[in-house]
This record gives C-alpha cells, structure tokens and sequence, in this order.
C-alpha cells in the first residue's frame, strides 16, 4: 500500500483544522461547560452561583424522577433501536424481490426521512388523536379505549411508532445497499445446492449484512437517546404522568422549563457518560463478532 507523504508538515494540520475546529466548539467546549455547571448550584437568572462539588450528582441519582426516566429511556430505546431494523431489513428483502418499479418503491421508502422529527410526532398524533384520529377510529370500533393522552401505555406506544417510522428509511437506505453489495454468485451457488430461500439468508446474506447491522446499531441507540427529543416533545410533552419522560427531556424540562440549572447539567453528563459507555460496550463486545468481508 502506497503511502500518502506531505511535502509540507503544516499542510496535514491545516487540513485537518476545519474538522477539528468543528469539534473542539460543538462537542469539547460544550461538554465542559455542562461539566462546569454541574458542579455549581445558580439561581434562575445565572446571576451567582455556588460551587457545591458532587452535590447535584447525588441528587439526581436518588431523585425517583430521574429513575423513572431512565427506565423509560430504556424501553423506549430498546424498541427504537431494534424495530426499525427488523423491519427496514424485511422491507429491503422484499424490494430486491421486486422486478418493475423497484426504483419507485425505493424513493418512496427513503421520503419519510426526510420529514423533521417534530413534524413525524405531530403526524402520528393526529392520526392517534382520540378524538378525530383516522387510525384511532378503528381501535375504538375493536372495543380498545385508546387515549395516549391519559394512558401510559397508549403514550409509550405511540411515540415508539413515531420513532421507529422515521428511522425506518435510514434503516432501509443502508440495508438495500448491503444487498446489492452481496455477489450473486453465492446465492446462485446456494440454489443450486438445494438452499431454500431461508436457509441461504439466515447463512450467507445475513452474516454479510452484519457490519450494516452493527453501524446501525449504534446510530439507532444515539437516535433513540437524543434526536427523538422532538417527537416527545411534540406527541405526549413527556406525559402522561412522565410516563414517556426520557433522559434527554429531562435535561430540557429541568434546564429550560424549571430553570434548575446545576440538576439538568449534571443530567446532561450523566448521559453523555451512558452514551459513551454504550458506544464502547458495542465495539468492544458487539463489534467482535462482525466479520468484515
């Protein structure tokens, strides 16, 4: 392999500055700014400020509100981090099956991501409206109460499917492009073996897929702990009863709504730690068992 020499050894440096400015202001600066703040306690208008230490630490962690939005933020992310693969995957199976129209079937899979977060909750919401929701008609004549806005239940299954449809396109680009990447020669070889359809996907197309699958693994578990804030904050506002209260809307609603400054920023690193640990737990553990062809 053939390496690439600078002639110049600022050149490297100058070319590299863009991305490492970039990263130095949107991710360094704030997160030490979050951890500065976290160690004092302000009052509402950030006029003074006391240095506490660990204080708000400890009483994030023994707040029982913040207990339950982890374990929100659990389920809600565990749903959302695995459906819109599965069913991204069995879309994109059935699209290579498809011989005309398959471009068209294809762009119309990719449209929903471009809708804005909040835009797919507010959709999903009038769909589900108890009151004049045309998917929520159908359940009420099922003899199923629907109500997210009063059942816990109702609110954390609504903003899953919000969640996962919106994901579900991104989800959909990359498996398409996994397939086409698998020579067909192995699946021909397959056939002519005796393999049902099945048995060579499970086999040879799904193992092949697995370093897509493990990419979007990761991005799903960071969409479904930050950019889902939107489709919260626009179907249930965290409710009902924090019923779908994550560990990001917590930070927003103590920070911005309750102006308690010192809790919401240790929340904000308290999350940026668990964010950090999944990541390194799923390439350490996770990333092993992907075999890169």
């Amino acid at each position: 392999m053939q390496r690439t020499v600078f002639p110049h050894k600022v050149l490297p440096w100058l070319l590299l500055a863009p991305q490492l400015a970039v990263t130095l202001i949107f991710f360094y600066w704030p997160a030490g700014q979050a951890f500065r703040q976290s160690t004092l306690r302000e009052d509402p208008f950030g006029l003074s400020s006391t240095f506490v230490g660990l204080a708000n630490f400890r009483r994030v962690l023994s707040d029982p509100s913040y207990l339950n939005a982890l374990q929100v933020t659990v389920v809600f992310s565990l749903f959302v981090a695995f459906l819109p693969m599965v069913i991204a995957l069995f879309l994109a199976v059935q699209a290579e099956k498809i011989v005309r129209g398959r471009g068209v079937y294809r762009t119309l899979m990719i449209w929903p991501y471009a809708v804005a977060t909040a835009i797919a909750g507010m959709l999903w919401l009038f769909m589900f409206n108890p009151s004049f929701g045309t998917l929520a008609w159908p359940l009420r004549q099922m003899g199923i109460n629907w109500n997210p806005l009063l059942n816990s239940s109702h609110a954390m299954i609504l903003v899953v499917a919000a969640a996962t449809w919106k994901q579900i396109s991104y989800n959909f680009l990359f498996f398409v492009a996994g397939l086409q990447a698998i020579p067909r020669s192995l699946l021909e070889a397959a056939a002519i073996d005796g393999a049902s359809r099945r048995h060579a996907f499970w086999t040879i197309v799904f193992p092949l897929l697995a370093p897509t699958t493990f990419f979007l693994l990761v991005v799903n578990t960071v969409y479904a702990l930050f950019d889902t804030f939107g489709i919260i904050h626009a179907v249930t506002g965290g409710g009902p009863g924090k019923a779908t209260e994550t560990l990001v809307y917590k930070v927003y609603n103590d920070g911005f709504v309750n102006l308690n400054m010192g809790d919401s920023a240790a929340q904000s690193v308290i999350l940026m730690v668990i964010v950090i640990a999944l990541t390194a737990f799923q390439f350490r553990y996770i990333e092993r068992r992907v075999h890169y062809g």
